[in-house]
């Protein structure tokens, strides 16, 4: 079966006219090839869609079928081509935005929030991804944009400062540990309190200590930095948390906060595209927005 779109809106012309030379004219077509057309659809299947009579065609079932298989699909590709029109224009559509775990539930919510309330017809795909995959994304055009550490390889990717985002060592009060400064390699002789698996911090920070030449001793994951932090508070173990995720805690902590010195903790969020001028109009908008620095208060 080889049906266009032409041929469909022929064949509704004759139709709704009841001739085929009326419905060519209606389509813009000589009765030759308007006749060549509906000829060739009914090869195609070898059915006839036509009663040709001296009074004009009515269509046989299988016409009648076809026509309203013909209505759908014309007015399918009529919304399609409307929703292409807007894609263009940049006033709807849709962004593909990767990032990590801290972007995800420290940063993003409320910037994503407010840009979607200014920006009705646009819908944000939003996925958490380890840092490394994000920029492979960004490499094979599979996403718009991309919040990154700063520690993987950019390269053939533009980026822009996003966020400081330093991890924290936290334990309880009566750990081991509590007296004194430690090292990442020095926590790893002790138990941890992890998240998800398959969350982006906890496969970096595995892979961080795989580096080191150990494993990372997880007793228990919790879901998000707060149920981390909780259970860290509760005596299980160790945590490793972004320093944002303790600004919602009270000052009165059950919980002791070392700031971690190795290079890779000292880490900053980026935000990353191929190319920030050739992104689509919607997606050029949320770059821009996310690309604001912080504002602080008063």
């Amino acid at each position: 079966m080889h049906f266009d779109l032409i041929d469909l809106r022929l064949y509704l012309h004759i139709l709704d006219t009841g001739n085929i030379t009326a419905g060519a004219a209606r389509s813009h077509l000589s009765l030759a090839a308007a006749s060549a057309r509906i000829r060739a659809m009914e090869a195609s299947l070898g059915i006839e869609f036509l009663d040709r009579g001296r009074r004009g065609v009515t269509p046989t079932p299988a016409g009648t079928a076809l026509a309203r298989h013909a209505r759908l699909l014309l007015q399918q590709a009529e919304h399609l081509q409307q929703d292409l029109a807007e894609y263009a224009n940049g006033s709807k559509g849709q962004v593909r935005l990767l990032c990590n775990t801290t972007a995800l539930s420290e940063y993003l919510p409320e910037l994503l929030a407010d840009f979607l309330h200014e920006h009705p017809n646009l819908d944000i795909d939003l996925q958490e991804l380890p840092s490394l995959r994000i920029t492979q994304a960004l490499r094979q055009g599979t996403a718009d944009l991309g919040i990154i550490s700063d520690a993987v390889d950019t390269h053939g990717l533009q980026t822009k400062p996003f966020r400081d985002d330093p991890l924290v060592l936290i334990m309880p009060l009566d750990h081991p540990l509590a007296v004194g400064s430690v090292s990442f390699i020095d926590s790893l002789q002790h138990d941890y309190v992890g998240l998800a698996a398959s969350s982006a911090l906890a496969v970096y920070l595995e892979e961080q200590a795989l580096h080191a030449g150990f494993r990372l001793h997880t007793r228990i994951r919790a879901e998000g930095f707060d149920g981390v932090i909780r259970m860290v508070a509760g005596g299980v173990g160790l945590g490793i948390v972004p320093q944002a995720a303790l600004q919602r805690w009270p000052a009165a902590q059950r919980f002791k906060t070392q700031p971690l010195n190795e290079d890779w903790a000292r880490r900053r969020l980026l935000l990353a595209a191929r190319s920030f001028d050739q992104l689509p109009g919607y997606a050029r908008a949320l770059s821009d927005t996310l690309a604001r620095p912080l504002r602080k208060n008063p």
